[in-house]
């Protein structure tokens, strides 16, 4: 039950965490490798397997990835994607933990899968920012390109090292915080 618990957490950490770079990706992943049986999904989950759950997770997607290719559009969609990665990731992470008790399950797929989806996408839209206010714009295009990457590589990649990739993505959190960290006192000193 342990190992079971563990391997269940890794890959909604990472799945979670994806959501970070993009929202419907990691889903359109997750429904596509439950549909085929590939991501164990708790019996109240099983709707995330369905072919209307595929479809709409796959439109958002092709629809978010374009979206992201418009210059200022872009800066936009980051206000409107910041909650829903963080839903994103909480429902990810609570549709594999093998928790009886409902308002625990939801609370730690929040902590964990909403706190993973956060922490990457804080460090997404610092990034555009950067990219916006260095290039006007310009530079955008290969940021969403290189987020696109890595959402889908990072999500395919969880389906196959699920703990692996969870170990990857909690470096790279505490990567972001350190340097968050570091630029929050240096800017205090000045």
């Amino acid at each position: 039950m342990e190992k079971e618990v563990i391997t269940a957490v890794a890959l909604g950490v990472g799945l979670a965490a994806s959501c970070g770079f993009r929202v419907f990706v990691p889903l359109l992943v997750a429904s596509i490798a439950a549909h085929a049986g590939v991501f164990p999904l708790n019996e109240s989950f099983q709707w995330l397997a369905s072919w209307p759950a595929i479809i709409s997770f796959g439109t958002a997607t092709v629809i978010e990835i374009f979206a992201y290719y418009i210059p200022f559009v872009d800066n936009l969609l980051d206000t409107i994607t910041t909650p829903l990665a963080i839903g994103a990731g909480t429902l990810l992470v609570t549709s594999v933990l093998p928790i009886d008790q409902e308002f625990l399950k939801w609370i730690t797929g929040l902590i964990v899968g909403g706190g993973a989806a956060a922490t990457i996408q804080g460090g997404s839209v610092l990034t555009r920012l950067a990219s916006s206010k260095l290039t006007a714009g310009a530079g955008n295009p290969v940021v969403a390109t290189t987020e696109h990457a890595a959402s889908i590589g990072s999500s395919l990649l969880t389906l196959v090292s699920s703990l692996l990739i969870a170990v990857l993505f909690f470096l790279l959190i505490v990567f972001i915080l350190v340097k968050f960290r570091k630029r929050l006192i240096r800017s205090r000193t000045n």
